[in-house]
């Protein structure tokens, strides 16, 4: 198995081991396919380690149930009954987040997301999942309903062992500053530039 070399080594005082086991913060921005897709490969990788996975779903419809959501919903149940795994938690903006509740209300949308963001800074500072993975988070902090500088330091200041993947477009400057990994997806070519529409097992 390939293993990466660092191009440098920081004088941090850290030792080889402390500085590999940092938790990361994630983010996979750019206009192509494939950001939450590759967000949901590294959970289950975190799954594979017997770490608590939170899926946190901004913006996507209640209605849309993909494959991703399915398949960790089954790993769950799998860790719940054999000990297998870590447990997981997949929640959903658009079914007004099942702490609060409030399924099939019509909350406004950014007062929503902002309920949903001030419920994973109440996480984070409880340690409670190994990994986050914040799908679509990008789009909330871009149009202006949840402060930049907030996440920022919560994020910077989080305890713990606790790393966050963050997905979408229009990752903000501020956003990409603090992150220790960052992706940015490039279109090549695309079968909808043919006029295909998604289907199922690639797009769901």
């Amino acid at each position: 198995m390939p293993q990466g070399q660092p191009s440098s080594v920081p004088n941090d005082g850290l030792t080889t081991r402390q500085r590999r086991n940092r938790p990361l913060v994630v983010v996979h921005t750019g206009e192509m396919k494939g950001k939450s897709t590759a967000a949901f490969g590294l959970a289950l990788r975190g799954w594979n380690q017997g770490w608590s996975i939170g899926v946190f779903q901004f913006v996507k419809s209640a209605k849309w149930r993909v494959g991703e959501e399915t398949a960790f919903r089954a790993l769950g149940r799998l860790h719940e009954q054999t000990g297998e795994g870590g447990p997981v938690e997949w929640h959903k903006m658009g079914e007004g987040w099942s702490w609060a509740r409030k399924k099939g209300s019509e909350e406004d949308h950014a007062a929503a997301a902002l309920e949903g963001w001030r419920e994973i800074a109440r996480r984070i500072g409880e340690q409670q999942h190994g990994m986050y993975v914040l799908d679509e988070f990008t789009y909330p902090l871009h149009w202006g309903w949840i402060d930049v500088d907030e996440v920022v330091a919560t994020l910077r200041d989080r305890p713990g062992h606790q790393h966050v993947v963050i997905t979408g477009r229009y990752a903000p400057q501020a956003l990409l500053d603090a992150a220790d990994l960052v992706m940015e997806t490039t279109k090549v070519k695309h079968p909808m530039d043919d006029g295909q529409k998604g289907q199922k097992g690639i797009e769901w």
